[in-house]
């Protein structure tokens, strides 16, 4: 049988087995590099048994990783003494309980889960009923002037949707009629196990290109998405190629005006000025409108001459981002970063293109839709895009009975609607089923 040749080359290092150590790293990812080609071959084979278990290999490849973490992580913990063990607060005892009886640990298997005594969980257990602020097991409790149940949302929307921070709660909340500030809103949450990360300092420069109406400018740029969760690998020149199988190419257009997503396209390989082109030219057709400028860096498929002699025929003026300065294409950078952070970094990029595409499409839906942007004072970029009114405006609830009607509100400073010291629930639905993507409304409680 003659020997076929890779798709691509993966230059292996000189020497390799003279050093234990190094040989265990270099094999490990040499497996790793093994693993995900023969994983895109198989997702893409036609026999559908074949597909599933491809899938069925990958998940279980997961969760053997991330039961090595925690192995990694609990033997750690047990080098130290259970006398000098950080402690568990209240709320968390309480999470612990919760989870035993819903997977029907015993006492023994619980402690050795969490790294207790079978003597303190059973502490725990006897003293489950006790209350006041000195209890050994406690659920959380309100420190500020809203009612209870006020807190108590807060706290249920940061659990079921923990990557948001308490500016974007704040946001969610106001949009659905509950208009709370971000500082009290970190006080609701002063308990929560997850506080936000504090925000950078980095300074962004004034914006030379300056979006006056939807379609005026649109930002264009290129991205990868790892398949794999990383290039990295133990040998020279220590990356992958960055291309399919091990990452996707993603091209992406925003309108900054109303910093809202015009479309987006999937590629296997970094892709040529022709089918950045093409892509274009489909959001053009799609939008009815062609922007006046397009802001990008100062990639190869920007700067081929095709490319702009394209952009010279359709009178689109190009304009490229200063190279070493932040402020000039800022804003999709940005949402690239937006685009990873709550969409792709919690998934398992699939190795199937149409995979990938839809996931993009569910997110970007949402991201249009749904979410509140801070630098549109809340309001979705479709809202904006349409020139319809955000729904923070809109008049809202007042859980506060003895609230003045006249008084200010957080920002913005809206209406009540119909009567003070309504009691509210949370409704939280989740676009297509997806745990990132999350509908926040809140309804009159019975």
């Amino acid at each position: 049988m003659a020997n076929r040749k890779p798709p691509f080359p993966v230059g292996l290092p000189k020497n390799w087995p003279r050093r234990v150590r190094s040989a265990v790293l270099h094999v490990i990812s040499l497996a790793h590099v093994s693993l995900v080609t023969t994983h895109g071959w198989a997702t893409h084979a036609k026999n559908p048994q074949v597909r599933r278990q491809a899938e069925v290999d990958r998940l279980q490849q997961e969760i053997a990783l991330l039961q090595e973490e925690l192995r990694i992580k609990d033997a750690r913990m047990q080098r130290v003494s259970a006398q000098h063990r950080p402690h568990y607060v209240p709320t968390e005892r309480l999470a612990i309980l919760q989870l035993r009886a819903a997977r029907g640990w015993s006492l023994a298997q619980a402690a050795g889960r969490f790294l207790v005594t079978t003597a303190t969980l059973a502490s725990w257990m006897h003293r489950l009923n006790e209350k006041g602020p000195a209890a050994i097991v406690q659920t959380q409790t309100p420190v500020n002037k809203f009612p209870d149940f006020v807190r108590y949302i807060v706290q249920q929307l940061k659990v079921l949707c923990p990557s948001l921070g308490q500016v974007k709660i704040a946001q969610l909340l106001s949009r659905a009629g509950l208009h709370l500030g971000a500082t009290t809103v970190r006080r609701m949450l002063r308990n929560d196990p997850h506080p936000d990360e504090p925000a950078g300092n980095a300074k962004v420069t004034a914006n030379p290109f300056p979006s006056r109406y939807p379609n005026h400018v649109w930002h264009c740029d290129l991205t990868t998405v790892p398949t794999s969760l990383g290039f990295w690998t133990s040998w020279l020149p220590m990356a992958l190629p960055q291309r399919w199988p091990f990452c996707w190419w993603v091209a992406v257009v925003i309108d900054p005006y109303s910093r809202r997503n015009m479309g987006f396209a999937v590629f296997r390989q970094q892709p040529t000025a022709f089918l950045v082109r093409k892509f274009i030219e489909r959001l053009i057709r799609g939008a009815g409108s062609t922007p006046r400028h397009l802001v990008t860096d100062q990639d190869k498929q920007f700067r081929d001459h095709n490319f702009r002699q394209w952009c010279r025929r359709r009178e689109i003026r190009q304009r490229f981002g200063a190279i070493g300065k932040y402020g000039s294409i800022a804003i999709i950078k940005r949402f690239i970063r937006t685009t990873k952070q709550e969409c792709t970094r919690r998934l398992l990029v699939s190795y199937v293109g149409r995979s990938l595409q839809r996931e993009l499409t569910l997110f970007f839906t949402w991201y249009n839709e749904q979410r509140p942007h801070n630098g549109l004072l809340a309001a979705t970029p479709d809202e904006v895009y349409h020139g319809a009114v955000p729904a923070c405006l809109q008049p809202r609830f007042e859980p506060r009975t003895h609230w003045p009607r006249g008084a200010p509100c957080a920002t913005p400073d809206v209406k009540i609607r119909g009567r003070r010291g309504v009691r509210l629930e949370l409704h939280v639905d989740y676009l297509a089923g997806r745990k990132h993507l999350p509908i926040v409304t809140l309804k009159h409680a019975a």
